[in-house]
């Protein structure tokens, strides 16, 4: 059946069904090797660290989706416009380098924050896209926790935020396995 002889509102319920394993899962993944890199290499080498590890989430989520049964790539799979739509938020997170780079360059320890924070932001529309608070939770507390440690532990942003972002992945992995119970 093409995609555009399903409503939206089937789609939505199709897309909505999905486990949402492989992304936060890659995310865990990359922000556990920066905060890692933060206890145990330069603060330089954590730069480059952070910019590649969240740069290449994207990739290592594809790359888990072949496991956990999702396969993003799945050529077979039917279209569905919420499969786009969640894509163009990987985008709009990818985007917000624009905004972080700038900001690294006048003070380097920004990083953390504006990475942490801005590439947060795509769990909004995906709280709507399936109808759920999940990704509510974990933009905002991510913003809160992010902000608050970034002024509270200065010396520490590199390994406290890495950290905390872990903390909510794990949260919010719970939440998503949990929620087709509720």
């Amino acid at each position: 059946m093409e995609p555009t002889k399903r409503t939206l509102e089937a789609q939505r319920t199709e897309f909505k069904n999905g486990k949402f394993i492989a992304t936060p899962l890659a995310g865990l993944i990359a922000w556990l090797l920066v905060g890692i890199s933060g206890l145990t290499l330069s603060v330089q080498t954590t730069v480059w660290v952070l910019f590649i590890a969240t740069g290449s989430i994207v990739y290592l989520g594809i790359f888990i989706s072949k496991f956990t049964g999702e396969n993003f790539l799945d050529k077979q799979k039917q279209k569905n416009e919420f499969d786009k739509l969640f894509f163009f938020t990987v985008a709009q997170a990818v985007l917000v380098y624009a905004i972080a780079i700038p900001f690294f360059l006048i003070d380097y320890t920004s990083l953390p924050l504006t990475v942490g924070i801005l590439t947060g932001l795509m769990w909004l529309p995906f709280s709507w896209i399936i109808n759920h608070w999940v990704g509510v939770f974990h933009s905002t507390t991510r913003t809160v926790v992010v902000l608050a440690l970034w002024y509270l532990l200065p010396e520490h942003r590199f390994v406290a935020i890495p950290f905390a972002i872990v903390i909510i992945y794990i949260i919010t992995l719970i939440i998503l396995k949990n929620r087709k119970r509720a």
